[in-house]
């Protein structure tokens, strides 16, 4: 299999279940050439803070340029992160944010743990660099409407997938395709 060739570094964010084996972003990362992924955590799994260290730690061993990849809990990660650090991002795709105002199924942490975890607020300021997010219009993790409403704050290009669930191998997702077409987009703005 040839190889996705990429100009930055993609790193990818995963939500709190971590790397799942047929998780979009786990085939994903297989597909690119320059690719790196936040390990999962063994302690404090779910600090938002150590996951926010983890991803600058991650980015602290990546020279030239980068992207970010995130999924779910991941895209939350990504906005408190760029809230709190400067290195230059080329660009970042945030898919299937999740709403910390919403009632979450039981099989998810709940959003008030969450918040007591500091996940709360979600940072709103634009980001400081391009960014898509992708969202469905069935989440059951979040409306098709907050997530608009995140794109908006945060300054991103907002892409409606439809309905895909939460976009995860529970809604029938492995690969997705349109990652790597999004990742090549932002990898090159001058291609649209």
């Amino acid at each position: 299999m040839e190889k996705l060739q990429t100009t930055a570094t993609v790193l990818i964010v995963p939500g709190l279940r971590e790397h799942v084996a047929e998780h979009w972003q786990t085939l994903l990362a297989k597909r690119l050439a320059k690719v790196r992924s936040v390990p999962p955590l063994q302690v404090d799994r779910l600090s938002c803070t150590a996951r926010v260290e983890a991803i600058q730690r991650e980015l602290e061993q990546i020279d030239g340029e980068v992207l970010l990849v995130a999924h779910s809990a991941g895209v939350l990660m990504v906005a408190h992160w760029a809230a709190r650090y400067q290195r230059p991002v080329k660009g970042a795709l945030l898919a299937a944010p999740p709403d910390l105002n919403a009632p979450w199924p039981a099989h998810y942490p709940s959003p008030a743990s969450l918040a007591e975890h500091g996940w709360a607020p979600v940072p709103e300021a634009p980001l400081p660099f391009p960014s898509i997010v992708a969202a469905s219009s069935n989440d059951h993790l979040a409306s098709y409407a907050t997530a608009g409403d995140l794109a908006r704050r945060w300054g991103s290009e907002l892409i409606n997938l439809g309905a895909v669930g939460h976009l995860n191998p529970a809604s029938g997702f492995g690969h997705w395709p349109l990652a790597e077409a999004l990742v090549r987009r932002l990898d090159n703005p001058n291609l649209q």
